[in-house]
């Protein structure tokens, strides 16, 4: 028997249990900054350190979009008194209209389009094929083609020259289909747009159902996206709708 056999057995199953049981091992999500409430002197100062916009102060109430959060860290890193920190990945929101119907409950094939990612965000992308997140155990697969797919996921703000190729994408799937924006860039334009080469995300030119913030958002917080799509998994609550 090969080597890497035995060694394979004796090292026992690796794959994260999620979302059977949270995952609780380090490193697999970098979190989110929170909401809090600082004087107002304070609250200034952390939002003023933000480059994305994403913070902003109101009579001392620091209110976080993490729609446009890029994980600088200058919140929390560059200031004596820090924002307050969360940790977590299930992040994603729904935010299109209706129910996914019973077509959504056999294995689902996804088709991914890069729409001028710088590469991140596509890096976490491709490790939910990795044994370690394994999200063929859940039944999605990649597929080349669009006439096979039930879920678009885009990653990046959309730029000029894949505008119409991803509409064309969009245009060739079957119906029912699916939308997933993952990463601040194709949810809000990030640092990029809205530019003049640049779409302010991917909701400026498709209908988007799901959501997935963070840049870029780890794995489980992208697959957590994929369960909210198909309806296997609740979203998060909206922060804005709670304010």
């Amino acid at each position: 028997m090969s080597s890497w056999v035995i060694r394979g057995l004796r090292t026992g199953l690796r794959t994260t249990a999620y979302p059977r049981r949270p995952e609780t091992a380090a490193g697999v999500s970098p979190g989110l900054p929170d909401d809090g409430v600082y004087s107002a002197e304070t609250a200034a100062a952390i939002a003023a350190r933000c480059p994305s916009g994403a913070l902003a102060a109101q009579d001392g109430h620091l209110h976080v979009d993490e729609r446009r959060c890029v994980h600088a860290y200058r919140c929390v890193r560059q200031t004596e008194e820090p924002a307050g920190w969360r940790s977590g990945y299930e992040w994603a929101t729904a935010v299109g209209d209706g129910e996914p119907g019973s077509s959504f409950r056999r294995s689902i094939h996804l088709i991914v389009v890069d729409a001028g990612d710088c590469g991140a965000c596509l890096h976490e992308v491709r490790q939910l094929n990795n044994p370690y997140y394994n999200m063929h155990r859940l039944g999605f697969f990649v597929t080349p083609t669009p006439r096979h797919a039930d879920i678009l996921l885009v990653v990046g703000p959309v730029t000029d020259h894949m505008r119409v190729a991803l509409q064309k994408t969009y245009d060739a799937m079957p119906t029912p289909k699916r939308v997933v924006a993952v990463g601040t860039c194709a949810l809000s334009g990030g640092v990029f747009g809205p530019s003049f080469v640049s779409a302010r995300g991917v909701a400026d030119v498709l209908p988007v159902d799901v959501e997935v913030p963070g840049q870029p958002p780890p794995p489980l917080a992208i697959l957590h996206g994929l369960l909210v799509a198909v309806g296997r998994a609740a979203p998060a609550a909206s922060r804005e709708a709670t304010r």
